[in-house]
């Protein structure tokens, strides 16, 4: 049994497709689930100021799951016959769930599509404009531009009940990975240093972290190390800024800077564990709650994804799903 989600109030476990959710729980509070003890997260002092959730890597128009660099390895997980895409299935899901926690906003880390295809992008749009409207914003990611495309290009600055939201377009088009430029970190800086409020930084890629991970490289399959450096300093100096939270890597991961602030990945929707991350902001501090996606198709299709990539020799189920502490923690304020 995977305990999949921790919150302030809630456990969550999942086997096979079978989901067992101990609800209504106090904060801090221990309870034994299949011969472990689990304790609550502790809720941040102060009230509870608005919720939002984001999402990433959710692939619409994609047909070959676990399909690695054009190489024929495995396994490479399909639809079946008479199934939906299973992009579909997946973000349709998590959609459903997000709506019922009302958010004020919903926030979207990149790779929307496949490939950049026109229809692609209107499928995404159907599934998440539609239920979301004004309240959804979103950014691209490297598989939206490697023909160039400039559709959802652009940073973007997110007032919310408590909390902003500094988006950034980390792309470089027809690329794969990732740079802020000179220009971006200044936009940050200012904006940051003039901020009433806490500051969750978000983008597609990855921050590149000495020691964390990753040979210093320009190829590095994140952020560019120097801008990486950079996005570091203005962190460092501006206490505003609570945490970078990023996806492309397709798991569930946090480190830390140098200053102390984290540095999150959080997974992809559209196969295993098949996430979506809801922010919990409090007047004290920031809850960050992973769920997974529960719709009894969902689960199914992700199942089938557990061990992706195996003739590569990865153990994709322990690189996708992290830690409990990776994917649910608390985010103090600084």
């Amino acid at each position: 049994m995977d305990i999949t989600t921790v919150a302030d109030d809630l456990i969550v476990c999942h086997d096979g497709d079978t989901v067992v959710r101990l609800e209504n729980l106090h904060p801090g509070s221990t309870h034994a689930v299949d011969g472990v003890d689990i304790t609550t997260l502790p809720r941040p002092d102060g009230e509870l100021l608005c919720r939002l959730a984001t999402v990433n890597d959710v692939h619409f128009g994609e047909v070959d799951c676990g399909r690695f660099d054009g190489h024929e390895g495995g396994p490479i997980e399909r639809a079946a016959p008479g199934e939906p895409p299973y992009t579909e299935t997946m973000n349709r899901g998590a959609v459903a769930e997000i709506a019922r926690i009302d958010p004020a906003a919903v926030i979207v880390k990149g790779d929307l599509s496949l490939d950049g295809e026109a229809e692609e992008w209107d499928a995404f749009e159907a599934c998440y404009r539609g239920a979301f409207d004004d309240r959804l914003h979103v950014v691209r990611g490297n598989h939206d531009a490697y023909h160039g495309q400039t559709s959802y290009a652009g940073d973007q600055w997110i007032e919310l009940p408590g909390i902003a939201v500094a988006l950034l377009d980390t792309v470089i088009p027809y690329g794969t990975t990732g740079n802020i430029t000179a220009e971006q970190i200044d936009w940050l800086d200012a904006h940051a240093a003039a901020a009433d409020r806490p500051v969750l930084v978000m983008g597609h890629h990855q921050q590149w972290i000495a020691g964390a991970g990753g040979t210093r490289s320009p190829e590095y399959f994140g952020l560019n190390p120097d801008c990486s450096d950079a996005l570091a300093a203005v962190i460092a100096r501006r206490a505003r800024i609570v945490a970078y939270t990023a996806g492309h890597t397709h798991r569930h991961r946090v480190r830390h800077m140098t200053c102390g602030v984290p540095s999150i990945e959080i997974g992809c929707v559209k196969d295993f564990p098949g996430t979506w991350a809801e922010y919990r902001v409090f007047e004290g501090g920031i809850m960050q709650v992973v769920h997974r996606v529960s719709s009894r198709e969902a689960l199914i299709w992700s199942e089938r994804c557990r061990h992706l990539y195996r003739d590569f020799g990865i153990d994709y189920e322990t690189y996708a799903l992290g830690t409990l502490e990776d994917r649910c923690c608390n985010i103090p304020l600084r």
